[in-house]
């Protein structure tokens, strides 16, 4: 059992957060990104020992922030022992090698640590590729020697440059040839699933999508009676699970994607290009929201952005808030100068807010807790019947 405890033991790295406020981030949106990046450092296996903050008219082209602030950081690393500093914006090739020699610490922005959260939680073969080919695009222009060691992988064939030819050069040749072969490699998966999406027949889909950590997965546990993975993290799946569901004599076929983030790396939209199509190829989407989550409104907006980026913008889409368990409603007082204050409304007093009031249905429930699943299963299966009848005309008797 000792042996055990060692084994599974992990350390956990300490880490400096950096973000800038400027005209088009205010201090308000600055933190709550670093609350949101410190969540996914959290994730990375990172605790995150200070964040710091600069006002920037615009990122210094060397460094990302000034030289005082830099120097700050600096004394506060070596001081702390710091192995990791994380910018909260994407840095350029120069920045972050200027950077790396300056403090001497592993540098990551907020793309990169989203890449190495995701290569963490890849499981399948497909994943897997999915998050080598985005990493690949991403690390590409910022190579600097660190890929010599993948010519090895080539099966000893050797370099096809001269004996003069640059390390760098080679360095990138490698990286370009990988990310062909990855490329390929995604094809025949994609093919595959596909088929294995047509192979469905014409059952009616229906697509769990939301923010990441909203609670996705335990309510396709819940309504598919399935056991998928759920964890109180960021991206605590990538692949989507699909399942046959069925309520009351209804059959339909329910998927749980990878979760959404602001500033999403668009390697990874584009990799994961195979996975979206079950939300483009869904008859409607079930957008699920964590409403206890303060910055629940900005969330709904990046999921719908996100949606539109990728061509499924125009699914019937059902607003599943969730979490209402643990939500407090922010109210006004008459008087602008009193405090904002919270308080618990009542499921009742939830469906008179302005929530139930946006463009798309919506209903509010606590998959945790199985708050008001009734009514969710209720609204899934009219839908899904009328979307049923609607194809399948002669099978109305059934209803």
């Amino acid at each position: 059992m000792k042996s055990e405890s060692k084994t599974t033991e992990t350390h956990i790295h300490s880490a400096v957060l950096i973000g800038v406020i400027n005209k088009k981030q205010n201090e308000v949106l600055a933190f709550e990104y670093l609350d949101e990046l410190t969540f996914l450092a959290q994730t990375y296996g990172v605790e995150t020992k200070k964040v710091f903050t600069q006002k920037l008219e615009k990122p210094d082209k060397a460094t990302f922030i000034g030289k005082g602030k830099l120097s700050d950081v600096k004394v506060f690393v070596k001081e702390h022992k710091i192995e990791v500093v994380i910018f909260d914006d994407e840095l350029s090739p120069s920045q972050q090698r200027n950077l790396e020699k300056e403090l001497g610490v592993k540098i990551l922005d907020r793309t990169t640590l989203i890449l190495e959260i995701f290569s963490q939680r890849a499981q399948t073969a497909h994943a897997k590729t999915q998050v080598q080919l985005a990493q690949y695009q991403y690390l590409l222009p910022r190579l600097t020697g660190m890929w010599t060691h993948l010519e090895r992988q080539r099966g000893g064939t050797g370099t096809r440059g001269g004996a003069g030819e640059k390390e760098i050069e080679t360095d990138r040749r490698i990286a370009r040839d990988k990310i062909a072969q990855l490329k390929e490699d995604l094809k025949i998966i994609d093919k595959q699933m596909a088929t294995q999406r047509k192979n469905r027949g014409e059952f009616v889909r229906v697509a769990l999508v939301g923010y990441t950590n909203v609670g996705k997965s335990t309510i396709m546990n819940m309504i598919s009676k399935s056991e998928v993975f759920a964890e109180n993290k960021l991206f605590a799946t990538l692949d989507t699970t699909v399942r046959k569901v069925t309520l009351d004599n209804l059959f339909f076929l329910l998927s749980d994607t990878v979760g959404f983030i602001r500033k999403l790396p668009t390697q990874l939209v584009e990799s994961f290009k195979s996975t979206l199509d079950e939300l483009r190829e869904a008859d409607v989407l079930l957008h699920v929201v964590d409403i206890s989550h303060p910055n629940f409104e900005d969330h709904i907006a990046v999921v719908r952005q996100t949606l539109i980026d990728i061509g499924a913008g125009d699914k019937e889409t059902i607003l599943i808030f969730n979490k209402i368990d643990a939500f407090q409603y922010v109210k006004k007082e008459e008087d602008d100068l009193t405090p904002m204050t919270r308080e618990n409304l009542s499921l009742d007093e939830l469906k008179k807010t302005w929530m139930s009031t946006l463009d798309h249905q919506s209903l509010f429930i606590s998959a945790k807790e199985k708050d008001n699943i009734e009514e969710f299963k209720k609204i899934i299966y009219e839908v899904v019947k009328r979307i049923h009848i609607k194809r399948f005309p002669y099978n109305n008797l059934l209803y």
